[in-house]
């Protein structure tokens, strides 16, 4: 443990070494340098109290949420920065090398100063970005209008009008009124019926409690369903007793109930329309390992007919490859989250990427395999770093055809 706080701390002096090198080229003035330092004593110091008092005792994310924004706010644009200047030392070594007979060649202050701007440049924009992606991206929710056609889909359904949120992380927010434009943006869709697909708060029930009045707001002519999803299990905190871990959840889901959402735990509900039945199936948290594998879509599936329309609700995208598409019952359309665009990315209409397309392939929009569709819904809330760059928070609206 203690070599690998000396290795760290050595990385983090090299770095600082470097961006205190760039902070030299570009001024002379000893208040700049000072100030510089100053600033960056205290930072780290802030995150190393926080890192070095982060327990899983702590049902709170706020020291998470902390160290991630110092992180990402004041130490990975310095990455960077370091890496333009890097490119500078590596031209200077050949330029050594090659400049053996031309000394006056190995020097070039104008390149250094140069490199040195681009680098602080660059790194101030990110800086800039995150810091948005707290105080706004966060609250930036955007409804996304997506038309599917479901197999077996009944006459009285055509242009049906379903509203997935998906990744509340309620835990992550103080203050519920900020999320009140997101609840009349999801009311003005006047959709038939609401689906959440799992992880309503970060570690405990408690989290969510001061939300109820807030998600009791939403409105649906056909009711409210949810699923679960791998935080709402309370996985990533200890806990006294495995009744007191059990207690927690069956907490949480009376309070989706008491908001007026319904539980589906390997379940189905059929939604009644003239006569005519569309089958929403519910099942939990299903994902490769270390996440819970509790999903049963056999036992989600009893009562309901072969050739029946259905949609599933499935926390986890990785479910649908590894399971739902090849599953003898040929569910049309699977509602999926979990991903939260890793709240940082391009997002554009015939552009996107995000880090995390490379563990999830399927980490945002509609795709399409042997035949059936998956949705994933790049989530409400945030969680770790408490803000979005990129990858807005998503409200879906699906029209069935």
């Amino acid at each position: 443990m203690r070599k690998n706080i000396l290795i760290i701390a050595a990385i983090f002096l090299l770095l600082e070494f470097y961006i205190y090198q760039a902070i030299k080229t570009i001024s002379g003035n000893v208040w700049v340098r000072g100030g510089y330092i100053l600033i960056t004593v205290i930072i780290y110091g802030i995150f190393a109290y926080e890192a070095l008092n982060f327990q899983r005792t702590d049902r709170s994310t706020t020291r998470a949420q902390i160290m991630f924004s110092l992180f990402l706010v004041f130490i990975l644009p310095k990455i960077f920065i370091a890496l333009f200047l890097l490119i500078d030392d590596i031209v200077r070594l050949i330029s050594y090398f090659f400049g053996v007979f031309k000394p006056e060649t190995n020097h070039f202050p104008g390149r250094r100063k140069f490199l040195s701007l681009l680098g602080l440049a660059f790194g101030g924009v990110l800086s800039g970005l995150f810091i948005d992606g707290i105080a706004f991206g966060r609250y930036r929710h955007r409804v996304r209008k997506v038309k599917v056609k479901i197999k077996n889909l009944p006459q009285a359904f055509k242009g049906y009008k379903i509203i997935q949120i998906s990744d509340v992380h309620s835990g992550s927010f103080s203050d519920p009124s900020k999320l009140q434009h997101a609840i009349d943006l999801i009311n003005e869709q006047n959709a038939d019926l609401i689906l959440f697909t799992g992880d309503m708060v970060n570690n405990v029930a408690e989290e969510f409690k001061p939300f109820i009045p807030l998600f009791s707001k939403i409105k649906s002519k056909d009711g409210k369903f949810s699923v679960l999803g791998n935080h709402d299990y309370g996985d990533y905190v200890d806990w006294k007793s495995p009744q007191e871990k059990k207690q927690n959840l069956e907490t949480l889901v009376s309070y989706e109930k008491e908001a007026g959402f319904t539980m589906l735990r390997n379940e189905n509900v059929a939604i009644n329309k003239n006569g005519e039945k569309l089958y929403i199936l519910g099942v939990e948290n299903w994902g490769l390992k270390p996440f819970p594998q509790f999903g049963k879509i056999d036992k989600a599936l009893e009562n309901v007919p072969q050739n029946a329309a259905k949609i599933l609700m499935s926390h986890d995208p990785t479910h649908f490859d590894y399971v739902v598409k090849k599953h003898p019952a040929d569910i049309s359309l699977t509602l999926s989250g979990h991903t939260h665009g890793m709240q940082f990315g391009l997002d554009l209409k015939n552009i996107k990427w995000s880090p995390v397309q490379y563990k999830y392939p399927k980490w945002a929009d509609l795709y399409e395999s042997e035949g059936k569709f998956l949705y994933v819904n790049r989530g409400f809330g945030v969680l770790a770093y408490p803000g979005r760059v990129g990858v807005l928070p998503e409200i879906t609206l699906f029209e069935l055809s």
